[in-house]
Parts: structure tokens; sequence; C-alpha cells
């Protein structure tokens, strides 16, 4: 099936497509549209023309479009995760949780709008003042860019698009080209509503020249990015005087205190490290280990490793499929020989066959490895001895992300530590950094970006801005 661009409520045909081929099986997943510059430039257009129209309609009509969308994915669960598997090969449990997730993320959304309200002021707080009626009132910013990347097609692009029409906003979506299809069949719920604000919704893909003039453009008021530092420091350096939301990924880390349930830690390390091939913002990447422990958790997490089924992502059982591309799965094996070369031990793992990795476990790392200082964004976990929770922060903070980090510990006054004292945008207690709920805020610290998702904060930092009133 093509996916094809949306001009504004209007679907058209490329004159060029582009295969997308499973990452599981190479069939031939879908077709996406080839884009270029004068496509960007007539979507900019639309966009301008229709954020006028989009403030102006009621916000109860606004409401009932999610609403709406919701009913009709909850009607299609099925293929839409039979659609997301095909594309990026996640295996079909997690695509249909995503579907869930999809579905409460508008919720959220529309929830988040109806309680989104102004504040009141009294003018005669200050010597300088005098009585008014003062107050402000949230607006929407105009026209939003929303960029999403193929790890979460379907709930990143609900994170983005949801409360930004929600909000009274025209939306651009650029997905990614690795899961077109998953993208144009969630928009076309959208445009094809029975509440639709016409033109307020447009699909554009990759081509020459798209990216500079959709980014460069002053139309647009606001960027919302998920993907990569070099990409998102591209778009800042482009972007202009504009609101930015980038949420550029991490190198998610986890302390396992002498005090923390071993058995318990281990399997849900074992979870957050590989799910999704290791292809998670917040795919746990590094295990600080006490000193006392450390032989204890490491059997532990091989054996629940072991125990993780690696196969094709259409069977229920599988809990690794596929990485996205060969492109990926060289450089996992790259960082890995070079590991090795540097003195780490392969302590577990490290077989491939096509993109099918296998979870892997490396030992006797040191700090500057890519495998420990970048982020890996593939199934590879390294286990690091550390003295005590001084030692296991002092590294943990010691990076340039800070995304999400996590600690395993029955002793409180740790916990509260960890609370304070790790750099990261979330800190979760006695489970995985991988751990996220779509309520909640997410954004990190450094260079895992600036902004956050999660509807009621994504409708107050980006998606809105506020005007001030006074009555004299």
């Amino acid at each position: 099936m093509k996916a094809n661009i949306y001009f504004g409520s209007t679907c058209k045909e490329s004159n060029e497509y582009k295969e997308v081929l499973s990452p599981y099986d190479s069939r031939v997943a879908s077709q996406v549209a080839v884009c270029c510059e004068d496509d960007a430039l007539r979507i900019l257009e639309i966009a301008s023309k229709s954020s006028e129209i989009a403030k102006k309609t009621p916000l109860h009509v606004r409401v009932n479009w999610l609403l709406d969308v919701v009913k009709k994915l909850e009607l299609n669960k099925e293929d839409m995760a039979q659609t997301i598997t095909d594309e990026v090969g996640k295996p079909i449990r997690f695509s249909r949780i995503e579907v869930d997730r999809a579905i409460e993320t508008l919720k959220l959304s529309a929830s988040a709008m109806m309680n989104l309200h102004g504040e009141t002021f009294d003018t005669t707080a200050m010597p300088s003042g005098k009585e008014t009626l003062a107050f402000y009132k949230r607006v929407p910013v105009g026209v939003v860019l929303a960029i999403t990347p193929f790890n979460f097609p379907l709930n990143l692009v609900a994170h983005k698009i949801a409360p930004a029409l929600v909000a009274g906003n025209s939306v651009i979506l650029k997905p990614t080209s690795s899961a077109p299809l998953t993208a144009f069949k969630f928009a076309k719920i959208f445009i094809e509503s029975e509440f639709a604000t016409p033109n307020t919704l447009s699909v554009v893909y990759s081509g020459k020249g798209v990216n500079d003039a959709l980014v460069k453009s002053q139309i647009p008021r606001v960027i919302s990015f998920t993907g990569s530092v070099p990409v998102g420091r591209e778009i800042t350096s482009k972007a202009g005087i504009k609101k930015l939301a980038l949420e550029l990924g991490g190198n998610a880390a986890t302390y396992i205190d002498k005090s923390s349930d071993i058995k318990l830690a281990a399997s849900k390390c074992a979870l957050g490290a590989f799910i999704n091939s290791g292809q998670v913002c917040i795919s746990l990447q590094r295990i600080y280990v006490n000193e006392a422990v450390y032989e204890e958790f490491a059997e532990a997490l091989k054996e629940e490793t072991k125990a993780l089924h690696v196969g094709s992502p259409y069977d229920d059982k599988t809990i690794i499929g596929p990485m996205i591309n060969a492109k990926a799965v060289t450089q996992a094996r790259s960082w890995i020989q070079n590991a090795q070369d540097e003195g780490a031990t392969l302590f577990y793992g490290s077989t491939c066959k096509d993109l099918m990795f296998s979870p892997t476990i490396m030992t006797d790392v040191t700090e500057k490895m890519n495998i420990v200082c970048e982020e890996v964004f593939a199934p590879i976990v390294s286990l690091i001895k550390v003295k005590d929770f001084d030692e296991a922060k002092n590294k943990m903070n010691n990076s340039p992300y800070g995304l999400q980090y996590s600690i395993f510990s029955n002793d409180m006054s740790t916990c509260r530590r960890a609370i304070d004292e790790l750099n990261a945008g979330g800190i979760v207690i006695n489970d995985i950094p991988t751990l996220r709920f779509d309520i909640q805020p997410y954004g990190g610290f450094k260079n895992s970006g600036i902004g956050k998702e999660g509807p009621k904060y994504a409708l107050e930092e980006e998606y809105t801005q506020i005007k001030s009133i006074v009555i004299c």
C-alpha cells in the first residue's frame, strides 16, 4: 500500500515512490512517496492559511475530533499493529501495546486541553498598580512541524499531533520514511473524521529540499523533533526564531544496590536492555552493579537474557525481533568489536543473522568505549562493577546525555539520594529507566534535548502560548 502525500485534506499520489522493505523478511511492506521542495512549500502555504481556521474552531469540536479518532483506531487496532510490525519489525505483542498507548495519548490530549486554563491577577498587589481586570489566556501557536522516528512510529506521532491539533494549531507531519504507512493510516483517520477541521493536518515525506524548506521557513512556529543529536543540532542551526522541542535520545543507566532484589532487578533489566532490539531512546545501556552482588547479578542477568525469545516478530512469544536496517547492525557489530579490541569481554550473545541481532552483554568495559559513552540503539548492555552508589552516580552523570536513569535499592536513603543527585529528566526507583507513562512529562537534560512530551506538558510548553490581557 502506498503512503501518499496529504496536502491538507487532499490526498495526492507522487510521481515517484520508494519501496519500504520488512526488516524481518525483506518483503515490500509499503511504498513511500518521494517528495520535493515544491511539495513542502505548497504544504507550508496550506498550513499557514488553515491555522487561522483552526484557532477559531470551538474546543468541543476539537475534543470530539480526537475522541472520534480514538473510536476509529480502536476498531482498527489489529491492522495498525500489523502495519507497525510489517514496516519496522517490532514484535507484534509490542506493536499492539503501542496502539493501545496511542489511544491513551489521544484521550490524555483531549482531557488535558479541557483542563488548560488561564489565570487572573490582582493588579493592585504592588504600589505601582491600579484596579483593572487582568488575566492571561492560552492561545494556539499557529503551525506545528512534527518530525517523527521509526522506533515508535504510531505513539510518537500521537504525542505530537494530538495535543497540537486539539490546541487549535495546524500541523505538518513529516514521519520517518522507514514507517510511512503507519503514519499515513493514522493521519487518514484524522483527516477523514467528520469532526476534522479542513486542511489542518498535512503529511509530507523525505526528498530533495524538503527538510530545509520546512525547517528554515518562518511559517512553523514550533518544530517538534524526535531523533538523533546530529540532526537535532542541524535543525537548531537552521530553524531561526521559533519554539523547538527536541527529544534527542539518551544513554540510560541503572544502579544495582547490594540491598536490592537481585532476581527482580535482573528480570527487569533484561527486558529494559533488549526490548525492541534496544532501539528505544531510554533503552537500558549501562548497568552499574555494587561489587558485593556483581557476580550474582551478572549470572542472573545472563539467565534472564537467555530466556528471552528471539525470532519472528509475528510470533506472540517473541521479545526481540530484527533491527531496523543493515546500517544499524553494522554499527552495533563494529562497536562490539572495537570494545573487545580495547579489552572488553563478551559475556553473552553477539550472534547475528541478517538483521536478527541477539541480545548481548558486555563486561570489562571502560567509560571511553562507544558502547558505554554513546547511544548504542542496539540490543547491547554493559555491566560495570562499582564500590557504592557514589561511584555509580558519578559515572552515570558523567555523560553528555541525561534522559532517564534508575536505581534498584531497598535502602530508602540511597533512593532519596538518587532522586536528588542523578542528573536526568526522569528517575525511576526499583524499575528500569525504560519505564515511561504517557501521562507524565518526558524529556531530558543536556544533549538529550529540550522541551517536554506528555500531552499536558506539551500543551503548556510547546503548542500554546500565553496572551496577557488588561482591561482598564
